[in-house]
């Protein structure tokens, strides 16, 4: 099974790893971008306030690619794969990125993944408002900005409304160790049926 874990930055994705690596010791754990030269490239395109949202997107649907080959698909067959990120990142941050040179940037970047990627099964959404993501996450990068985050929010909100089944909402504004423990009970649920 293939579980992702998906929010704004700063909604606690790292914090629920950590704990999930405790109660699922024989899962694979994995992100995106990935620690791959291909991650590293997407990273170096994040710090640059310049570069290009296009050439930037193809570099995390690379990532994406390789991810699959190298870790999500081996780790698959061995059982559970939880991401901290994965295809609904793309089609979240780099659908506003794109949004003004292209008419439907989220259909788009799911056409350019249909013929490669492996959808999740379960995707947990980490919900915060965009103000305390940004607060948390630092508000480092171009992609950490409130404005940024509110429109990052809106889609991932259009993503979850067209996959209600699979997509769980965790209210990511509680304490820490209370929105771990939602997630693991989500993830034992999702085993067990």
């Amino acid at each position: 099974m293939l579980v992702t874990l998906e929010g704004l930055d700063g909604s606690g994705k790292t914090t629920v790893v950590e704990a999930l690596r405790g109660e699922f010791p024989d899962a694979t754990f994995t992100r995106e971008p990935t620690e791959s030269w291909y991650g590293e490239a997407v990273l170096r395109s994040v710090r640059d306030d310049d570069a290009d949202p296009m050439a930037e997107c193809f570099l995390y649907v690379a990532d994406h690619a390789d991810h699959l080959s190298r870790v999500v698909r081996p780790g698959l067959e061995a059982g559970l794969v939880v991401s901290d990120r994965y295809s609904d990142s793309r089609y979240a941050y780099q659908s506003v990125a794109l949004a003004e040179r292209l008419d439907d940037p989220v259909e788009y970047l799911k056409d350019v993944h249909r013929p490669f990627t492996r959808p999740p099964d379960r995707t947990i959404y980490l919900d915060i408002d965009p103000e305390t993501a940004a607060a948390r996450s630092g508000a480092t990068n171009k992609f950490e900005q409130v404005e940024f985050l509110e429109r990052v929010q809106e889609r991932y909100e259009q993503l979850i409304e067209a996959e209600p089944e699979r997509f769980v909402r965790v209210d990511a504004s509680q304490p820490p160790e209370v929105v771990c423990e939602e997630v693991v009970n989500v993830l034992r649920r999702a085993e067990h049926g």
